[in-house]
């Protein structure tokens, strides 16, 4: 068992240096991109609290927590790929960030015959309130060709 395992958020920093403090509360992403990226780690660790503490108050729905708790329970996160940024720096207080999310179903990973990564390709839409990022929401874009993964 590795001590300290690479962040999934594909950074090549271990977890503990990256999206780990956000993730676990220690911290508060200091940009959009840092919160995006903590979002994914936290989905590919099955954090469901810190995804809905993470939503935007004025966006969350009554059942987040399950529907996020389902998604889990049927998906594997394999990779992320940061496409493109705007504002969303420490001193900004909107940002979007272009990126896409690959996954595989948790039924292909015992399966042989489907063991094809899905993709998510959003734009999100980030806001600052009193110092802390929140997702609001996002648009769904159509699939892109990406470079092969290690």
């Amino acid at each position: 068992m590795l001590l300290n395992p690479l962040c999934p958020c594909d950074s090549q920093l271990n977890y503990t240096d990256c999206c780990g403090p956000y993730v676990l509360g220690k911290a508060v992403a200091p940009t959009a991109e840092a919160l995006m990226r903590s979002r994914y780690s936290a989905y590919s660790k099955g954090q469901v609290d810190y995804l809905i503490q993470t939503r935007h108050p004025k966006t969350r729905r009554k059942d987040d927590r399950q529907v996020i708790a389902d998604g889990m329970k049927s998906t594997c996160w394999t990779g992320l790929t940061i496409l493109k940024t705007q504002k969303g720096t420490a001193t900004d207080h909107r940002g979007t960030v272009e990126f896409v999310a690959r996954y595989r179903s948790k039924e292909s990973l015992v399966s042989e015959t489907n063991q094809q990564i899905y993709q998510l390709h959003e734009r999100s839409r980030f806001i600052k309130e009193e110092g802390q990022w929140f997702y609001v929401d996002g648009d769904i874009l159509p699939p892109v060709k990406l470079k092969p993964q290690p």
